[in-house]
């Protein structure tokens, strides 16, 4: 088919001569065609009724210089055109039909002119059809390819900028001066909303424990940024209302693949970054390997601990230390019995009942933690203390295992 095209490229080149020479009136009905069929052009939604004819003037000159054999296919002003397009968000397929349209009038011009003729014309005919419909390829793949190229940079780097901003919110303090309200417009957040926080565990690096876990939020109409690092994937989750939130931990449990932390609900996006250390906080509560997801209690002794672990583990080692100092089995006894005894609000019936064992046995190992400890079991001050300290080391319980602070 090339070498017969070939052969027949003087008649090509006579008729798109031909043609140009009344390339004007071309344009104007090519512009024409291109307004009354696509409302996408009609409209100017993503060029100007003076950038459409300027492009469509480009692209017929080159295209018609290329059918006169001035060189091979001229491809630059396709490149040109699919970069542009995709800059400006035009859609791919309405810049594909406007070629058709284009050079489907150029098609129509050759019939014109070779039906004035003799009926050997008709070969002209069939060659200009040949060489027109091969342009269309050529023309096509370029403006596809370098769309497609344009659209995956502008991809990229809309995701890496969404990515920096994510970062920046998440690290908080000066990271976000001046660039809160960037950043709630490029990820669609509102500055003033509610949301919560959402920290799992990654399996291994660089796989998501939450798999489609943006898409499926959009899908139940919530909006949300995810940053995925080697040891987490955490996320800011914006919620229609405060009970939102549990519609967030149905969802989040669904599939579980490992320990997942939720902060409590917060509003304003500027206070992101503590709201993750909630997360985190409560991701750690969960002993190493439990598929399971836990949500920061919002208990104002709980955040006040939280917030500052150096000086929580340093109180937990000052109240606790003789015992801490004990032998593990000993250490481990007398710490969950206290702990059992808050948890049922200071009943020993209810603390041996938990436990499994006589309430004697309970009083026993509680008068033994007043006697390590120093303190009482009905000061209000000591019991204010044990608590902090105890919650302290189910936050971190790291620091049951470090040297005392100094």
């Amino acid at each position: 088919m090339h070498d017969q095209a070939g052969e027949l490229a003087p008649a090509v080149s006579t008729l798109a001569a031909e043609v140009e020479r009344k390339l004007p009136e071309l344009i104007e009905s090519t512009v024409a065609r291109i307004r009354a069929e696509m409302p996408v052009y009609r409209d100017a939604r993503f060029v100007t009724q003076a950038e459409l004819r300027n492009s469509v003037r480009a692209n017929l000159d080159h295209a018609l210089r290329t059918l006169r054999g001035a060189g091979g296919p001229d491809l630059s002003q396709a490149r040109a055109t699919g970069r542009a397009r995709a800059l400006q968000g035009a859609p791919l397929p309405e810049l594909l039909r406007a070629y058709r349209i284009g050079l489907t009038e150029v098609w129509h011009r050759f019939v014109e002119l070779t039906a004035r003729g003799s009926s050997q014309d008709l070969a002209g005919l069939v060659a200009a059809t040949t060489a027109i419909w091969a342009l269309i390829d050529d023309l096509a793949e370029a403006l596809t390819t370098s769309y497609r190229d344009t659209t995956a940079e502008v991809l990229v780097a809309h995701q890496n900028r969404r990515s920096a901003l994510v970062e920046a919110l998440f690290a908080g303090g000066s990271a976000t001066e001046g660039t809160l309200w960037d950043i709630a417009r490029v990820l669609d957040l509102s500055l003033d909303g509610t949301f919560v926080v959402v920290a799992a565990e990654t399996p291994r690096p660089g796989h998501e424990p939450l798999p489609q876990i943006e898409q499926r939020l959009r899908d139940r109409h919530h909006a949300s940024a995810w940053r995925l690092s080697p040891d987490l994937q955490v996320g800011v989750v914006s919620l229609r209302d405060p009970s939102a939130s549990k519609a967030i931990v149905e969802l989040v449990r669904e599939h579980p693949v490992g320990r997942v932390g939720m902060s409590p609900v917060f509003t304003g996006l500027a206070h992101t970054a503590r709201a993750l250390h909630l997360a985190r906080v409560a991701l750690s509560s969960l002993a190493p390997g439990t598929p399971s997801l836990v949500q920061f209690t919002e208990s104002p002794l709980a955040g006040l601990v939280a917030s500052s672990p150096e000086a929580s583990v340093q109180l937990a080692h000052h109240v606790l230390q003789p015992i801490l100092d004990l032998p593990g089995d000993d250490r481990n006894v007398l710490l969950l019995t206290l702990r059992a005894w808050f948890d049922c609000q200071g009943s020993t019936k209810l603390t041996s009942e938990r436990m499994f064992c006589h309430p004697n046995t309970i009083r026993h190992r509680l008068r033994r933690v007043t006697d390590e400890l120093g303190r009482s079991l009905t000061d209000p001050a000591d019991i204010a203390e044990l608590g902090a300290a105890l919650r302290a080391l189910n936050l971190f319980p790291e620091a049951t295992h470090l040297p005392a602070p100094r």
